[in-house]
């Protein structure tokens, strides 16, 4: 009787191993093997194509009418600029639109600037009308930025300037010491106008800017838009027709991703339960407990990633929906969601094609070189911002690349990939010849340090990732507790072998553990 509830408890824990190994097979099989196993549809791998197919059918419809958008604005600030800016000559100059040298010059601009604002309903071509709050119209605004007490007198050699800023809502003449107090004159002014069934108010301000008090004044022109729907508005014909379709479209998106993001999220549930036993198994049959590298197997990134891409594509869906029904202007913001969105859709793509060996090599050269490529740009970023403060810091007045710390960035690193060289060294004026001097020095050693050096190092980080993947391919992967338990073994060595696997090879990081899988029995390692 002993021997017969002996061997049935043995039994019972045998095929409890064995369906515990055949779910965990099955887990990590590829949607193909999935379904020549049990016969089961890939309907997420289906979802997942459908859904590629209609984010970015909708993202380019909804930047196909973006970009109309942005070119209205383009040309509103073109129209303003002709109508205002006199002698304005249609191309900025840098960064302002028109540059005055004399103090008639100035009053001149000034006093156009008012009149083209009393007559604008009579000269724009435009439907604009001025704007208006509370049924009152917005008046013309005109203020000025001036030092407290300001007196120059260079043949004295002597200057006494108060420079606390005060402000004032003045245009006399008596006013106007442009020499010595005057640094901004500004005019603002609002309009009202009609796009695409939207009512748009225009803010608009020019400034004349004498902050630098060198003889010449720079003209700005900045335009500030607020939108909302028209009161009343009323479409007809084909375009209400396409509308309709287009909601219709971008409910049936939102439907999809929504079936995307319960299926991951449901096969997220299933991988923690069966890691769950899979844990719990090995400590009550082994007394082993599951190592890091095992128990990331089962954390799926991509699944993750996937449900991050639904909900910013659900929330742009509705951000488009609310645009073409007239009761949102948020243009910027719902594009920020649906690029992204759709940038994560595509990406998401790269889990399928690890399915296949060619591309999984690719993938997990990738992989394993992240952790070490991070470290490197870490230690090789702090060169690179010595380099960006010091450029910007000693070359900015003399070189226009180098004027704010953004610009010194962007400038090094088109320098890093072999862009503009020769132009940033012929554009530094050589008027001082320290700091050319200087200059030299700080562009040829950058150049020689991170091209000759630091980008060769990068490269061969990568190069080292891909021949260590192709070592393992022809050789075998390191073996963790997992894939042994999968191949039916029974020898499993002390837990410190996997992480000395990850530290060797990056196979377990974090974010990328999602891209193995363990292996059946008849193949090799591959990306789930």
């Amino acid at each position: 009787m002993f021997y017969l509830v002996l061997l049935s408890t043995m039994s019972q824990g045998i095929i409890k191993e064995e369906i515990l190994r055949d779910d965990l097979k099955y887990y990590f099989m590829s949607p193909c093997e999935k379904y020549r196993a049990r016969r089961q549809l890939p309907w997420k791998l289906g979802v997942q194509i459908l859904k590629i197919v209609m984010i970015t059918s909708q993202l380019i419809l909804f930047g196909l009418n973006n970009q109309l958008v942005v070119s209205y604005k383009e040309e509103n600030a073109m129209t303003f600029k002709n109508l205002f800016l006199k002698d304005y000559s249609g191309v900025d100059e840098e960064d302002y639109s028109v540059a005055l040298y004399s103090q008639q010059a100035v009053y001149d601009s000034l006093f156009y600037v008012l009149d083209q604002y009393r007559q604008l309903g009579r000269l724009s071509v435009g439907p604009i009308s001025y704007a208006e709050e509370d049924g009152k119209l917005l008046p013309l605004v005109i203020c000025k930025e001036y030092y407290k007490r300001g007196n120059v007198e260079p043949s004295d050699e002597a200057y006494d300037i108060d420079a606390q800023l005060e402000k004032g809502l003045s245009i006399s003449r008596s006013l106007f010491n442009l020499k010595e107090s005057i640094c901004k004159q500004c005019a603002h002014m609002s309009y009202r106008t009609v796009m695409y069934f939207l009512l748009r108010c225009l803010f608009l301000q020019i400034t004349f800017d004498n902050q630098c008090h060198s003889g010449k004044i720079k003209i700005f022109l900045d335009i500030d838009a607020l939108s909302s729907a028209c009161k009343n508005w009323k479409i007809s014909g084909t375009a209400q027709k396409n509308t309709h379709y287009l909601l219709v479209f971008d409910g049936f998106v939102i439907l999809v991703c929504l079936t995307s993001a319960v299926l991951c999220t449901r096969s997220i549930v299933l991988a923690v339960k069966l890691l769950q036993r899979f844990s719990r198994f090995f400590r009550e049959n082994y007394n082993h407990k599951v190592c890091k590298t095992d128990q990331k197997e089962f954390l799926n990134g991509w699944y993750v990633l996937v449900i991050v891409s639904d909900a910013m594509a659900i929330v742009g869906s509705i951000l488009k929906m609310e645009i073409q029904a007239k009761s949102l202007t948020s243009y910027d913001v719902c594009s920020i969601f649906l690029g992204t969105s759709t940038l994560m859709v595509w990406v998401g793509v790269i889990r399928y094609l690890g399915y296949f060996q060619k591309y999984n090599v690719l993938i997990l050269t990738m992989k394993t070189a992240f952790p070490k490529v991070i470290r490197f740009c870490c230690c090789a970023g702090m060169i690179y911002l010595g380099y960006t403060f010091c450029g910007w810091i000693v070359l900015g007045p003399y070189h226009e690349k180098f004027e704010g710390l953004s610009r010194v960035a962007e400038s090094l690193f088109s320098l890093v990939n072999g862009d503009d060289m020769y132009t940033t060294f012929a554009q530094l004026k050589d008027k001082n010849s320290l700091v050319w001097l200087f200059s030299r020095v700080y562009l040829y050693s950058f150049i020689s340090l991170f091209i000759y050096m630091v980008l060769s190092l990068f490269i061969a980080l990568i190069t080292d990732a891909y021949d260590t993947i192709k070592n393992y391919q022809k050789n075998g992967f390191p073996m963790t507790d997992l894939q042994r338990f999968l191949r039916e073994q029974k020898d499993f060595p002390p837990s410190e072998e996997g992480s000395e696997m990850d530290t060797e090879t990056g196979m377990g990081h974090p974010a990328l553990c999602c891209c193995r899988r363990a292996p059946s029995n008849d193949d090799i390692i591959l990306i789930s």
